[in-house]
């Protein structure tokens, strides 16, 4: 099995829908450089009339995008940072995404916004280091958090070939994960995967995260059956997939990078306790509320959820229900 990391699949992505739809194209800011690292090599193997620098203006070439999906092309726009997406915040939700609804489906605007390094990356600081997902899964537009190289490309490639709006978010904690990949395919929008299976807990994690849960589990082995969960994507959002697992385990631990208040993690826990019975009270490791990164490194990691806080849930949680 070819070893692949989560970069480059989602490179991968992006040349192979280019290679197969002569509709879509890529812009962004750098690009054609590829500063993110993501569209290395595409503009001098595609052209840079479909692999096009944009001028730092978000607004312009995020509506400019949803103009050309209304006529028949397919977009990819690359934002470098996330926190760019409060800027166009207005053009997705209340252009791309509601003419469709708003014209009984007369047209389709199938943009997609890929967000390589969403999230903190080392000493990014407050305006470089959002996660701002749920905002997106909120107003009902399509949101993919992937978590491995294969399903960075299964669900770009999704996204692509969607004909709503769909947001992508590449968390900067798994930009250089590494995996054995045996094939290389589209994944289902609204499909979680359980990546390892438990019995005593279900541990549902977002993105990067899935890795922590997984070594958490591992170390845990001995004393509890811990089993992970990972939505994919946040909306459309597997819930029967969910409500499963914690019907099996009767416990529920959610970790999200992302704000407390208002987050996909309470969410989850929400649509869970409506439909299964818990042995314990549901529990969340997330950023605290309102949290604004610090630049200082040691401030940020204090700032993100982790290891050792999904270990202390995971043993309340057991402790609770005992």
């Amino acid at each position: 099995m070819p070893r692949l990391s989560y970069r480059r699949a989602l490179t991968r992505a992006l040349a192979d829908e280019l290679a197969r739809d002569e509709s879509v194209f890529l812009l962004g800011e750098d690009v054609q450089v590829g500063a993110s690292l993501v569209t290395t090599g595409l503009a001098k193997r595609f052209g840079t009339d479909r692999v096009r620098d944009t001028p730092l203006s978000e607004q312009a070439f995020t509506s400019f995008a949803t103009g050309a999906a209304l006529v028949g092309l397919r977009p990819v726009i690359e934002f470098q940072i996330p926190s760019l997406l409060f800027l166009v915040f207005e053009q997705i939700v209340n252009h791309a995404h509601k003419f469709p609804l708003m014209t009984g489906g007369q047209c389709a605007v199938p943009v997609t916004y890929l967000v390589p390094g969403s999230g903190s990356r080392t000493g990014w600081a407050g305006q470089h280091s959002d996660h701002p997902y749920s905002l997106f899964a909120h107003v009902g537009v399509v949101t993919a958090v992937p978590a491995t190289p294969a399903d960075a490309y299964g669900l770009l490639v999704t996204a692509i070939r969607h004909d709503d709006p769909v947001v992508v978010f590449a968390p900067a904690g798994a930009m250089d994960v590494r995996a054995d990949v045996a094939a290389l395919e589209p994944v289902p929008l609204g499909r979680g995967r359980v990546h390892r299976h438990g019995d005593d807990v279900t541990v549902v994690a977002v993105g990067h995260l899935v890795h922590d849960a997984l070594a958490v589990a591992e170390e845990l082995a001995g004393e509890v059956s811990v089993e992970v969960f990972d939505p994919r994507t946040l909306y459309p959002f597997d819930i029967d997939g969910v409500c499963e697992s914690v019907a099996r385990t009767g416990r529920l631990v959610v970790l999200d990078d992302a704000n407390r208040s208002c987050g996909i993690a309470a969410e989850i826990i929400a649509s869970v306790v409506e439909r299964v019975r818990l042995l314990a009270p549901p529990r969340r490791v997330t950023r605290p509320d309102g949290a604004v990164l610090p630049f200082a490194p040691a401030l940020d990691r204090a700032v993100q959820p982790g290891r050792e806080q999904l270990t202390t849930a995971i043993h309340l949680t057991m402790k609770d229900g005992s």
